[in-house]
């Protein structure tokens, strides 16, 4: 295992390597890479199974935020065929293979940004998302957090399973690389672009509490995993 050290040296080599790298919309990206998607998403096969074991029995009504084709929707329905599922995302062409291959389960499919869903409220079991939100700045995921725990029934979790910085110098040079891109590329605030910007651990937390959210367990693998509930 790399230590934090040698990840940040090999991180700011892949950075010069890729300085010239325009920044891809969100969607765009996605659609490009629809064939190889799933194969390319293997490595967190694992990730997968632990996402889905973390889903609290009973849960039958689940939003899942950047569903994309549904890697950890599989192994939901694996263990529990019969739970209801929305998934929101915005590259169409995901969304029609998700729909391909579970077009006999409970799914509703919504092509749309997240942020800008109406959620509900006092609606859903679970809300999950796996490897989707580290696109995003913190600002922007203060509002979705709250909002995910207002549309949470009664003891909901939201269940969140993402790629977290390992420090806060990975953090703040990823963030920093990101918003140069976007300016010298002139890309528009509403326009989502697909490049990492993580957050550490800690911050995530912070970001969840300060939603109201009480943190249950953190699960550390391949994806770090965290199980936040609504609580009372």
């Amino acid at each position: 295992m790399q230590s934090s050290g040698e990840y940040m040296q090999n991180l700011k080599q892949w950075l010069r390597d890729t300085a010239d790298s325009p920044l891809e919309e969100m969607s765009d990206f996605f659609t490009k890479r629809l064939h190889d998607y799933e194969e390319h998403m293997s490595v967190w096969e694992e990730s997968y199974q632990v996402f889905a074991e973390s889903l609290p029995s009973g849960c039958q009504k689940i939003l899942d935020l950047g569903c994309g084709t549904g890697l950890e929707l599989d192994k939901i329905w694996q263990k529990n065929p019969d739970i209801e599922v929305t998934g929101v995302d915005l590259c169409a062409n995901m969304l029609d293979k998700l729909l391909e291959k579970h077009h006999d389960k409970s799914l509703t499919i919504i092509c749309q940004d997240y942020f800008q869903y109406d959620l509900g409220y006092d609606k859903w079991d679970a809300v999950i998302s796996f490897e989707s939100l580290h696109h995003f700045l913190p600002e922007r995921k203060k509002g979705l957090y709250r909002n995910i725990y207002c549309s949470l029934k009664e003891r909901g979790v939201f269940i969140l399973g993402d790629y977290i910085a390992c420090c806060n110098e990975e953090e703040e040079l990823l963030r920093t690389v990101y918003l140069n891109k976007r300016k010298q590329s002139a890309t528009s605030d509403n326009c989502y672009v697909h490049f990492d910007i993580p957050m550490t651990l800690a911050h995530e937390k912070d970001l969840l509490q300060d939603a109201g959210f009480v943190i249950e367990k953190v699960l550390d693998g391949k994806a770090t995993i965290m199980i936040a509930s609504k609580g009372d």
